[in-house]
């Protein structure tokens, strides 16, 4: 008996918290009352903007990025004769501990800094391959600084928590959640397999 009227209860409530929500929205201006109703229309299919670009691996092939969402992504751009080359083992080490639960790396050469990726999209496939086993995804060689700056890193470098400082060098990282949001950005001394970025990465594969 007890039982039935709590029952009873719980659906007097919910009725009426429903009833006043209804009233309170209907009291709206049309306009207003029809903005409304678009937002929560569209809220569940928002896709964020680093899917839609466009990009080509290193062996010239053109996709979107829309094959990345749902998966914590990390993102650096990369050059072969620089100090930081040697974290293109780390980014692999990183790549095969994560990606049974999800984990995609994107690499981007590029020779922005120093004049250190002379090579093309060929020969740098080549080099990871040979000297670092890299089976995590090469794209071809981009540009990520200045007024010509690819359009994935004009996206990376705004959405950040810098969103007015350049990339400064060769392997800096920034990390996606699996909605294509950029929850980490990381300078090119931290090395990818450091404390600090798998407890983000982490984070990102636990995420809903």
């Amino acid at each position: 008996m007890v039982e039935q009227l709590q029952k009873s209860l719980k659906k007097t409530l919910l009725s009426n918290s429903i009833s006043k929500s209804t009233k309170a929205i209907s009291r709206l201006p049309f306009f207003l009352f029809f903005r409304v109703l678009l937002f929560l229309f569209f809220l569940p299919l928002y896709s964020s903007e680093f899917y839609k670009f466009k990009v080509k691996s290193i062996d010239g092939k053109e996709t979107t990025l829309e094959k990345y969402k749902g998966f914590p992504v990390l993102v650096v751009n990369v050059a072969s004769f620089c100090g930081y080359t040697g974290q293109y083992s780390n980014l692999e080490s990183l790549y095969r501990k994560y990606k049974s639960k999800g984990l995609k790396i994107l690499a981007f050469p590029a020779n922005d800094f120093g004049s250190q990726e002379p090579n093309s999209n060929s020969e740098i496939a080549k080099f990871c391959k040979l000297k670092y086993d890299v089976s995590f995804d090469m794209m071809e060689k981009i540009v990520v600084v200045g007024k010509n700056k690819h359009p994935v890193y004009k996206f990376l470098i705004e959405s950040s928590s810098s969103p007015n400082e350049e990339i400064a060098w060769n392997f800096e990282k920034f990390l996606l959640d699996k909605k294509g949001k950029t929850i980490g950005r990381f300078s090119s001394d931290i090395n990818p397999e450091s404390k600090e970025i798998e407890d983000k990465i982490l984070q990102a594969i636990n995420q809903p």
